[in-house]
């Protein structure tokens, strides 16, 4: 039996999605808030199974008899005050996750981030052997998946077969809006439209091809014990959203937003949200990373599995005319 925890998250889904159509049998974890994507409702190969990853017996139910364990569900934000639910969320769901697949001698892939990978020492591309350094400008997320990433590592190390991937941004046009972790919020803003760009620069790659290359990794026994970067190409934040803006038909930015700009756009989001209760729509990890260049290899991956990756264009394209089929539709 194949589980995926995380299954109506926005990776958890498409994963899900790939592996039924190839004719393989899956259980899904699912918390019971959560509602199951369409595509995979009543699906006769994919049970479904309510649990938290935080709580361990209920995922000692959901291992029986399990052999592989795709390890998807995370809590991704970048607001201070989620601090602690995703340390507990992301690094003690994953001991969970790692302790049950070692009872069961399950092979996991786990999905860690780049965020978990150090800034190169030499180069201008991150690589797999560039390791994370505590700093105070760490951001909690950051820190949160560096240490739910060395639970892996811990299983390893007591014999887990498991492999790390480290995706860049994942982008696609199932991704929802709705939170400062959500790589859908950053075009729904941007077909709002907006006047400023920033000097950073990020790595994307299409959900499509981050789940197909983790089944290439559980499917190869030979590869473990090791971490792989997930990438498909790297891009300036003011050539993204440049070519966003095309594709959605809206003005391209045309003003530079330097970090002092940002530090006020941060302390007066800050102050907005005390009195609206509402969080920050921009915060002090989110204006820190978007003046940040972090580009990152994927020679390994490659190397190993063979694949190749989608243009990053033609993901962008589609997100793009999709965010704008369903504007237009809600107008009707």
């Amino acid at each position: 039996m194949v589980l995926v925890t995380g299954g109506t998250g926005f990776l958890g889904s498409v994963l899900i999605k790939q592996l039924v159509d190839s004719g393989v049998d899956i259980r899904a974890i699912r918390r019971d808030s959560s509602a199951i994507p369409p595509s995979l409702l009543d699906h006769p190969r994919i049970q479904w199974v309510e649990a938290d990853i935080t709580d361990f017996f209920a995922l000692e139910e959901a291992f029986e008899g399990v052999t592989q364990v795709y390890h998807c569900a995370a809590f991704v934000s970048f607001d201070p005050r989620d601090r602690t639910r995703m340390l507990n969320i992301n690094v003690a769901g994953t001991a969970y996750v790692v302790t049950l697949a070692l009872e069961r001698g399950a092979r996991l892939v786990h999905v860690s981030s780049v965020a978990a990978v150090g800034d190169p020492k030499s180069g201008s591309e991150s690589t797999e052997d560039d390791l994370w350094e505590y700093s105070p400008d760490r951001s909690a997320y950051s820190v949160s998946k560096y240490e739910s990433e060395q639970e892996v590592w811990r299983g390893i190390a007591e014999g887990l077969n498991a492999v790390i991937v480290n995706p860049s941004i994942i982008i696609g046009r199932t991704a929802r809006s709705g939170s400062n972790g959500s790589s859908g919020t950053l075009f729904t803003t941007i077909q709002k439209g907006l006047d400023f760009y920033t000097l950073g620069g990020v790595g994307l790659v299409d959900v499509e091809d981050v789940a197909r290359a983790m089944v290439l990794l559980m499917d190869n026994p030979a590869i473990r014990g090791e971490r792989f970067l997930l990438n498909s190409a790297n891009v300036s934040n003011r050539e993204l959203l440049a070519t966003c803006s095309e594709y959605l038909g809206r003005p391209v930015p045309r003003f530079r937003a330097t970090p002092f700009m940002l530090g006020l756009a941060w302390r007066a989001a800050r102050w907005l949200s005390l009195f609206t209760g509402r969080p920050p729509v921009i915060t002090k990890d989110i204006a820190k990373a978007a003046s940040k260049r972090r580009y990152f290899s994927n020679a390994k991956i490659r190397s190993a599995t063979g694949m190749e990756f989608r243009p990053i264009d033609d993901t962008l394209r589609e997100i793009c005319t999709t965010l704008q089929k369903n504007t237009d539709s809600n107008k009707i």
